[in-house]
């Protein structure tokens, strides 16, 4: 039987399709070996962590992404937290689990404990998670890979302090929050 271009074409497509998930399954994310990292066009991977054992991902301090935490009581109980970025952008659910410059996900942190992982600039937090005294409410910014955005060396991040008390009072000043409220 003599291959003619459409058998050839054919074949040829036959075969991509066949090897493309083979090539695929060889390749790391940053998640497999030992939690080892890909190398990836942006930025350094540093070889210190955050307090998560993530690994630092270091970039410049020009057009470097920042974040910005501002908490409120909620008038139904809990509190709203809101976000504000600078150079960097959520990405959506599912996003390839590899480094792009200013994209990621924040991590919301109480007390240092990771509550959730956000892909949105806004999150109710239960008052259950912040009982009485101060707590310390952080939102971190990591890249798809899981590696943490840094600059100098330090997690690209933002902290409000929030105070729960019995007297129903709330305050905040520029880059941390200090909110008192009754229970």
């Amino acid at each position: 039987m003599p291959m003619t271009p459409w058998t050839r074409r054919t074949l040829a497509a036959l075969a991509v399709c066949l090897l493309l998930p083979l090539g695929q399954a060889g390749c790391t994310t940053g998640h497999a070996h030992g939690g080892t990292v890909s190398p990836s066009p942006v930025g350094k991977v540093l070889d210190g962590t955050d307090e998560t054992g993530r690994h630092l991902r270091e970039v410049g301090k020009k057009n470097a992404p920042e974040v910005g935490v501002e908490v409120t009581p909620h008038s139904g109980g809990g509190w709203d937290v809101r976000l504000s970025f600078r150079h960097f952008r959520c990405s959506a659910p599912g996003a390839a689990p590899t480094a792009v410059t200013g994209r990621g996900l924040v991590r919301l942190l109480v007390d240092g404990h990771q509550i959730t992982g956000l892909r949105t600039r806004a999150y109710h937090l239960p008052d259950r998670l912040v009982p009485h005294g101060t707590h310390h409410v952080t939102a971190r910014l990591y890249a798809d890979d899981g590696t943490v955005w840094a600059v100098h060396g330090k997690p690209v991040q933002s902290t409000a302090d929030i105070t729960v008390s019995d007297v129903e009072t709330a305050t905040a000043t520029a880059g941390t929050a200090t909110l008192v409220t009754g229970k």
